[in-house]
């Protein structure tokens, strides 16, 4: 991990353009974008931690981002795989051809930190409480902004429901070459055992070969609570890889519980976290895949579009861009609740042990429609084609499902040190 030291020094007395709340994949890349398509914008980005992005892997489909978005994140350097990734299920193993591209926290903060002024970021800094004229940090400062925006992470709420994606990985350094040429998007081939190691859950690993001898692999699960046993997951990542006869050492490990929203009342959760006059975005205003997880094409699309609306109209002020932001989060909710009806099922129509029948059945299905599905770009042919055939679920389960409200996604039972909207799986 990069380590810099943190830009702490007192603001200016005239108030920024923008202050962005939230240095993880939300904020750095409305920070690139302004930097990049707004250059008169005075901005600076508050980050409590020391480095930008945190400790995170972001993986996308290189169709996931539109062609005409790409060149916001084609200066960070990746892992690319342009021949495809593979899938096995108990009766189903394939390769799909769709580049697929993983990015490092480390090489994010790097590459921010490289293009953009030092006096634009301000880490290790603390905001404590924010509103439509600015920010106050932890040690009592304030900074005046003409708009501020709210890139923190997402906050489980009561008013939406579903289950979790609870994962764990571990970067191995292997003592040999590994072999693998493509990643193992899901490796489902494992036993379906929950992630506190008792019960069931849909279990699938998931492999990344970062170069000739480095590997890193990650345990996930798509379970009812957001409980994990760290010591469990290891010995299982460990298990993994001795079965796949690499010998090594770990020289890294990550670790999250991401919400899998499958519905409820997002005008209410939206309400929760809102503060007036205050932008909302990143997984904290709604913008994640209801059932992957997956965040970085809403990211960079939400980056562009405010970066270049505060190009186009210099003087907007900062309810209206909560305002732009929140018709944005709206548009992606309606847009993504076909999503959400499958996450139902998911959760509520399978049992947690027969949940890898769900994916094994979807991922049989064409790989073009694969694409667009992890895009969020599904058409009605696709949405008709994943709900044909025989189903994956029995059908009196699959008709409770659709009209259940599901389990509220509240932070009861949650370890909120591993929540974590930044990283899919």
């Amino acid at each position: 991990m990069v380590d810099s030291p943190p830009v702490s020094g007192a603001p200016d007395a005239a108030p920024f353009d923008v202050v962005i709340v939230g240095g993880g994949l939300a904020g750095g890349l409305i920070a690139l974008a302004l930097h990049r398509h707004a250059p008169g914008c005075r901005f600076v980005v508050v980050e409590a931690g020391r480095t930008l992005g945190g400790h995170h892997r972001w993986s996308w489909f290189e169709t996931d981002i539109p062609k005409a978005q790409r060149a916001l994140v084609a200066g960070f350097k990746v892992n690319g795989w342009d021949e495809g990734y593979d899938i096995a299920f108990p009766r189903l193993g394939r390769t799909l051809p769709t580049a697929y591209r993983s990015l490092a926290s480390a090489e994010f903060h790097r590459a921010l930190t490289d293009e953009l002024p030092p006096e634009r970021v301000m880490l290790g800094t603390k905001a404590v409480s924010l509103d439509e004229s600015g920010v106050t940090l932890s040690d009592g400062t304030c900074i005046s902004a003409r708009r501020v925006i709210d890139c923190r992470p997402f906050a489980p709420s009561r008013h939406l429901s579903g289950g979790w994606q609870v994962f764990l990985g571990q970067h191995f350094k292997c003592e040999q070459p590994h072999g693998l040429t493509r990643p193992i998007i899901m490796d489902a081939g494992v036993d379906q055992l929950a992630p506190h190691g008792n019960g069931e859950a849909y279990r699938f690993v998931y492999v990344l070969p970062l170069s000739p001898d480095e590997v890193f692999i990650e345990d996930t699960y798509y379970a009812d609570q957001p409980k994990m046993d760290a010591a469990v997951l290891k010995g299982r990542v460990g298990e993994y890889a001795h079965r796949m006869g690499w010998k090594g050492e770990v020289i890294d490990q990550e670790a999250g519980i991401l919400p899998v929203v499958s519905g409820g009342d997002f005008a209410a959760a939206s309400a929760e976290v809102a503060i007036p006059g205050v932008a909302l975005a990143g997984a904290r205003g709604g913008f994640s895949h209801p059932l992957t997880s997956y965040t970085i094409p809403f990211a960079v699309a939400n980056a562009l579009a405010i970066a270049k609306l505060l190009a186009r109209r210099p003087d907007i002020s900062g309810a209206e861009l909560a305002a732009f932001c929140s018709a944005r989060a709206r548009r992606h909710w309606r847009a993504t609740a076909y999503y959400r009806m499958l996450s139902r099922m998911l959760f509520d129509a399978a049992e947690p042990g027969r949940r890898v029948i769900v994916f094994e059945h979807f991922y049989a299905l064409k790989g073009n429609l694969v694409e667009r599905f992890y895009a969020g770009r599904s058409t009605w042919p696709d949405r008709l084609r994943i709900l044909t055939g025989k189903p994956p679920v029995a059908i009196p389960r699959a008709i409770r499902a659709l009209f259940s409200r599901g389990t509220p996604l509240d932070t009861k039972p949650l370890d909120t040190k591993l929540l974590n909207m930044e990283t899919p799986a």
